[in-house]
């Protein structure tokens, strides 16, 4: 069974580093990205969800480290 992809479900074609909330989603509650596995996005999206998180975590949007 496939996860579904959230990026195709909401019509997103470009992940933006400005909504933090959807970049959220996807980190673990220690502020580390998810896994592919857990998160089921295809690749593509693994690899803008990854530099859109850390773009944001560099202007200070999202934490490093959450405890």
């Amino acid at each position: 069974m496939r996860k579904q992809n959230y990026f195709k479900e909401n019509k997103i074609e470009y992940v933006d580093y400005k909504d933090v909330e959807t970049l959220k989603k996807f980190l673990t509650p220690h502020a580390r990205i998810q896994s592919r596995k857990r998160s089921g996005i295809p690749s593509k999206f693994e690899r803008q969800l990854a530099v859109a998180i850390k773009r944001a975590r560099f202007f200070g949007l999202l934490p490093y480290v959450s405890r």
